[in-house]
Parts: C-alpha cells; structure tokens; sequence
C-alpha cells in the first residue's frame, strides 16, 4: 500500500478512537454530574453535559492525557437554569463546580 493510503487509514483510525473514547468520557461526565446534583439536591436539567473545551495535560504519573472541560444546566428550585461544570483528565473527574447557591433560611424571632 502507498503512503498516502497508509496515512489516510492512519489518521481515519485516530478519529475513530478520538470519538468513541469522546462518547465513553462524557457517559462518566453524565454520571459524575448527575450524583454531584443529586447529592447537592439539584436538578440536572437535560440529563447531559456538553463539551466545552479539549487540551493535553499530564496526569499525577506523568502521562499525556486528554483533558476534557463540560458545561451542564442544573436548577436549585425547579424554575431557574444555573451553569454548572465539570473538568476530566481521561477518565477521572477532576472538578466538579455547581457553583455557589442563594439558601434561605427562616428568621428566628426573639
């Protein structure tokens, strides 16, 4: 086979895995957003998060990594939309951030 061809399969075979490793990694961020909401008592609206940024970064051991930042919509009272994320490098989540939430409390009275 010439090169080009070999090159062509080669790069065809990158994207592939690119993707289907993409679709693997934003299952675990749908599953990490949806029990960080859940334990906070919020909403994942949606049920998905969406891609807002791919890099390479380096692991604890050394490795080069994919490093994955997603954006998702949660609500805290059931008629509101707040902007949350999630960063991952392969397949760990890093960060969570639900960022921060009014509470309101009752006044005690005295």
């Amino acid at each position: 086979m010439p090169t080009p061809e070999l090159v062509g399969l080669a790069l065809l075979g990158a994207l592939a895995w690119l993707w289907y490793d993409s679709v693997h990694v934003r299952e675990i961020g749908i599953r990490a957003a949806k029990a960080a909401c859940r334990a906070d008592e919020l909403q994942l609206l949606d049920d998905t998060v969406a891609i807002a940024s791919l890099s390479l970064a380096r692991d604890d051991e050394g490795r080069l990594r994919l490093r994955r930042a997603y954006g998702f919509d949660y609500s805290d009272t059931g008629d509101n939309r707040r902007r949350g994320s999630l960063v991952m490098l392969g397949e760990e989540v890093l960060v969570i951030n639900t960022g921060p939430r009014l509470v309101v409390t009752k006044p005690t009275l005295h």
